[in-house]
This record gives C-alpha cells, structure tokens and sequence, in this order.
C-alpha cells in the first residue's frame, strides 16, 4: 500500500510539473499543442511556410495559412528530400516537399517569462540535413531551443530565366535562404507565445549552417530578427564570379540562370512548367554536392559580401566565429602529384605556384593533406578571419574567434594527422555521440565550450566567472581562442596561407 502511495504521489509530482510547462498556446496560425519532453514542452512540428509543392515549387515561401482547430506538434516533420546520408540525424523520417517545418523546446512555465532564444540551422552542403532533434543541455539552462527547416538542392537553389520572369521582380533562387528567413520572421512574431523574448534570439550554424548564418548576417532582409549570431566552419565572403570554381566564388545570378536551364536540358524538359511534373525524387538523384547553391542575386545577397562588411552594410551583432584544424580532410582524397598540380594550376592560374609553395607535395598521401589544408585555409579559415577582422574595423558587435584542434575519438571522420576534422566541434558544444567515449581532458572541454556557447546565448558575451577569459578579437593580436587539450589565446594560425588567400581573393574583387 505505501508503494502504491508513494508511486501515485510521483505520478502527481510529474503531471502537475507537465502541466505547469507552455503545452498549448496560440500562434498567429491558430491554437498548437505541443508534448512533455524531458522537462521541458515539445512542439516538434510547426508549419511556418505553405508546402512548396507544385506550382509553389521554385517559389519564394508563402507564409502559413491560419487553421481551424488545434494543430497537434506530436510528431517531426518530413526531412526535404535529399540523398541518404548516414551521419545525418532523422533518416528514419520520410522525405518530401513538404518540409517548411519548425521545432520548438521551451522550458518556460509563463509566457511571461521572455526567455533567450536559440535557432540552429542546420548543415550538410545545402543538399542534405534535417531540423530534427532536441538540446536539452540548452533548455535546461532556460534557453529556448528552435530548429528550422529549409529547401535543399535544387529544389531549394535553382535559377532559372523563367523563375524570374515569374517572381515579377527579375530574380529566381535562394529559396532555401528565404525559407530561413521566413522562418526567422515567424519565430520573431510568436516567440512569445512559447515564454521566448524575441529581442533575444541568437542564430547559430555549421558548415553550410554556418554559411547559412553569414548570408544571414549580410542579408538587409535580416534587420531586426536576431541579436547574436554563431557560425562554426562556413562563412560567405568570397567574390562574385560567373562559377564557383572549386569553392573560389559566390556566383552570379546570371551564372546560376544558365546552370539552372542546363540542368532542365538534363531532363529533357522544354521548360519550367514540364520541370515542376517531375518527381522530386529524380530531381535530388541528378544533382551532385555542389550544382546549386546560395547567390547573389542583388536582394537576398545583395553584392559581395565582403564589400558589404568594408561598407559596414551588415546585421551589426555579436559573433562568435570559428573553424577547425584538420576540416578540409573530410574532402580530400589521395591523387597522383601531376594531377594534383594540374588541378591546382587549372583553378588559380599564374597564383598556382605561388600555392603550390605553400602546399607542396612529392607523394599521394602528402597531396591528400595539401588537398585537405588548401580547402580548411580557403573554404573555411580565410572566410572566419576576413569576417573577424572587417567586423572589428567597421562594426560595434563584439567578435570572438576561435580555433578548434583537439583530437578526440567521438567525431565522424578522426583527424589521420592529430587534428580536428569538419564537424568535431559538435560533440564539444551540444554533447553529441558519434563514435566513441569522450576521454577526461574531452569532457573538460565539453564543459567549457558549451557554457561558453550558453552564455553567449543568454547574454552576447561567451565569459563568465571560472571560464578563461575569451577576448574579443583584434586583428594582429594574440586574441584567437585556442581549443586543444585546454584553453588559451594566440594569433591567427597558418597565417602564411590565410595572407595568401586574402590577396588571391583580393585580386578577383572587382
């Protein structure tokens, strides 16, 4: 009978602390009802755009229509369709068009309470990744935790001269971004209906996340919708060519037209209309990572973005920005030395020997690290830096760079030489698992790097008491956190080839 007693009172203890948490509330939409999750409420499934299907397909987003009755949020929403990738999150949830979905995990017990807000934009090349899952060692820190969801691919990138005639104003692709904004206009308008304070929302991003998250930054469409922004390993600081050519350029709207009416041809299609019957499926199995992509299309991403931040035309927000030590192996591969030199000369013509010199190779296997350190210095590290240092002449938001280097077994694709491949951040800021235990020194890390994450959230600052001091970057200075086994501050890293890239892509502003 006293266990009985003891269980019923537990039962009440649980479902009065359920009940006391924001599991229905109303949006511009209508009435929503969320889940207990963890202690916190859990609404895994809100639309904030109509279904880009059909003739919506190519289409900027239309914001949600309102609905009759209760929307129940009890189950995730369709990842966009896309090629199976293993390491992403959510491959056990269908895949369709119908995927402008949000999730919302609020610890708040009031809507009065105007929590902090953190919006995570997912990454995965533009072409792969899902908004699904939960950050339960954010929520229970009394941050609110929103994932979104955008179009992929081509169906999320695709110019085309028709697409433009239709949208009535000339311009076609970026449907992908606009959906994030879309989305970030929605979690602007009804955060606080979740206990969320919507003048503190803080995005953050990796990879193409944190691409994501520059074009963001430098996007006039933006203004207003968030006070902090976090980019791990992606910015958009390249200039405007007619190509991407080897990840050296955003590319024109007039380039990615003519992209978009080659890929048609592919199908065999006589135009847009013909393009919108077929199946997404065989859309997604036509393109490769790099076919369709963000560009600046003269609204969206209104000019190099480099000369927006020399302009100081930019979302002027704190940062947090950074990248990792060994990223670019996850996309290299071994190579004859000839071909390795062929391609390097074919990509950055009379600068190849000067790259070559800095990224020398005799065999297969030292082409395969100079391949790996070429893509970490020009894909990821020069972008994080020209962004530090323009930020910190033109800008009042406060910029805290970073350089992750440890290496630890719980990460995708382990480091062949010691260092900190594309995504091993992760594990070290949200406690994800991918292969293996975390050793002492990791969990010690993972402690820090995530209250620094948590407090920059809650406040704009990562620092707070028993944490070394992170020093807002200044160009020149020792003012770059260093994560590996512990925590310091140093100048840049591999300067040399970050001095290189920032005349190469120097000579090719215009």
């Amino acid at each position: 009978m006293k266990k009985f007693l003891l269980a019923v009172v537990a039962a009440m203890v649980i479902g009065s602390n359920a009940d006391a948490l924001i599991l229905r509330t109303t949006v511009t939409q209508g009435e929503i009802e969320g889940v207990e999750h963890e202690g916190a409420a859990l609404y895994k499934k809100i639309p904030y755009a109509e279904a880009p299907v059909g003739n919506l397909r190519w289409k900027a987003p239309v914001p949600k229509k309102p609905w009759e009755g209760v929307y129940k949020s009890d189950s995730w929403g369709n990842r966009p369709p896309q090629h199976t990738d293993p390491n992403q999150s959510g491959g056990d949830i269908p895949m369709s068009e119908d995927c402008l979905y949000l999730s919302v995990t609020t610890p708040a017990k009031s809507k009065d309470e105007k929590l902090p807000v953190f919006v995570m934009i997912h990454g995965g090349g533009f072409v792969s990744g899902s908004y699904i899952g939960t950050q339960e060692s954010f929520v229970n820190e009394g941050i609110i935790y929103v994932s979104i969801e955008y179009r992929l691919g081509a169906l999320g990138f695709m110019s085309h001269p028709e697409l433009g005639k239709e949208s009535g104003n000339g311009l076609s692709g970026n449907y992908g971004i606009l959906d994030q904004i879309t989305a970030l206009k929605w979690i602007h308008e009804n955060i606080g209906a979740f206990g969320g304070d919507p003048e503190k929302v803080t995005i953050a991003g990796e990879s193409a996340g944190g691409i994501s998250v520059s074009i963001l930054c430098g996007s006039p469409l933006c203004k207003g919708l968030f006070r902090g922004a976090i980019c791990e390993s992606g910015s958009s600081f390249w200039p405007v060519a007619e190509e991407r050519n080897g990840n050296t350029a955003m590319c024109t709207l007039a380039g990615a037209e003519k992209a978009g009416v080659e890929f048609q041809k592919r199908f065999g299609k006589k135009n847009i209309k013909q393009m919108r019957s077929v199946d997404a499926q065989s859309i997604v199995d036509s393109t490769k990572m790099e076919d369709f992509w963000p560009i600046v299309d003269g609204y969206v991403i209104t000019d190099d973005q480099y000369k927006l931040y020399e302009a100081g035309k930019y979302n002027d927000v704190n940062v947090i920005v950074g990248s990792n030590s060994d990223e670019g192996s996850i996309f290299a591969f071994p190579m004859p030395v000839e071909y390795y030199q062929n391609r390097i000369r074919s990509i950055y013509g009379d600068w190849a020997d000067r790259l070559l010199s800095l990224y020398p190779a005799t065999n297969p296997e030292e082409v395969y690290f100079a391949q790996s350190d070429i893509f970490r210095d020009g894909s990821f590290a020069w972008g994080t830096y020209a962004w530090a240092n323009l930020q910190s002449r033109t800008g009042k938001g406060k910029v805290y760079v970073y350089y992750f280097d440890q290496d630890s077994e719980n990460t995708i694709m382990r480091s062949r030489r010691g260092g900190a491949s594309h995504v091993a951040e992760m594990p070290f800021i949200y406690g994800y698992t991918f292969r293996g235990k975390m050793s002492e020194i990791d969990n010690h890390m993972l402690q820090i790097m995530s209250r620094y994450w948590i407090n920059f959230t809650k406040t704009g600052n990562p620092n707070s008491e028993a944490l070394p001091y992170w020093t807002p970057y200044e160009q020149d200075k020792s003012t770059v956190m260093i994560m590996r086994n512990g925590f310091y501050l140093d100048q840049v890293p591999n300067r040399p080839q970050i001095d290189f890239f920032e005349e190469f892509f120097k000579s090719k502003r215009k």
